[in-house]
């Protein structure tokens, strides 16, 4: 019966560690970014696809 606690327990914890791991990192990159915005990867995806560069035509 101990056990069950310890596992759950642990599984909490390891939760609690990795989203305060995910947020430090959030914030990390939010300050050197200089702007807490999200990437522009996510405005301007599903657009029409670029042309090829010149020289990769294949």
């Amino acid at each position: 019966m101990q056990d069950q606690y310890l596992i759950f327990g642990l599984a909490l914890a390891t939760f609690a560690i990795a989203i305060a791991v995910l947020l430090v990192m959030r914030a990390r990159i939010a300050a050197k970014k200089k702007t807490p915005e999200r990437s522009a990867f996510l405005d301007t995806h599903g657009g029409p696809p670029r042309k090829n560069r010149p020289g990769t035509e294949h």
